[in-house]
């Protein structure tokens, strides 16, 4: 009776090829948890990249401003017209919607800057030298009460 039953088969385990549905939805959503971090990054760099550029121009026209009034003299007469300004007090007051150069003539592409500009009265400083403060306030897209001042004294 025993001699009549077969010695147990080997058994042969084929190895697996490919991956079972659980692993392949795993790798998925681990690439796209790390691929919606990186390109959030991306993201957030682009869409603050302009504010230097923005934020350069509003001082360089700030500059500009400062440049040509503190190159006039410290005191003269009274105009009414840029283009006839010839001291420190004539720009008092100065408030430009859009950037225009010394002749009052508008900047093309800066229109959407406004620029104001205040000067001071002399104060006296050390051995009777008197200086004015001049600040040059720039409002722009990005840019928000940006102010620029310097002095002109009176040598």
């Amino acid at each position: 009776m025993t001699a009549h039953l077969k010695p147990y088969a080997k058994i042969h385990y084929q190895r697996q090829i490919g991956v079972t549905l659980i692993e392949l939805i795993l790798s998925m959503l681990i690439i796209s948890i790390g691929l919606l971090g990186v390109l959030s990054v991306i993201n957030l760099t682009v869409s603050h990249s302009a504010n230097p550029v923005l934020q350069h121009q509003a001082i360089a026209i700030a500059e500009s401003y400062l440049e040509e009034i503190l190159l006039q003299a410290y005191s003269g007469g009274s105009t009414s017209a840029r283009a006839d300004y010839d001291d420190v007090d004539d720009y008092n007051g100065l408030g430009d919607v859009g950037v225009h150069d010394q002749q009052g003539n508008a900047v093309a592409g800066l229109s959407q800057y406004n620029v104001t500009v205040s000067v001071s009265a002399a104060t006296a400083l050390t051995d009777g030298v008197n200086a004015k403060q001049i600040t040059v306030t720039v409002d722009g897209p990005g840019v928000s009460d940006l102010r620029l001042v310097g002095y002109r004294t009176e040598y």
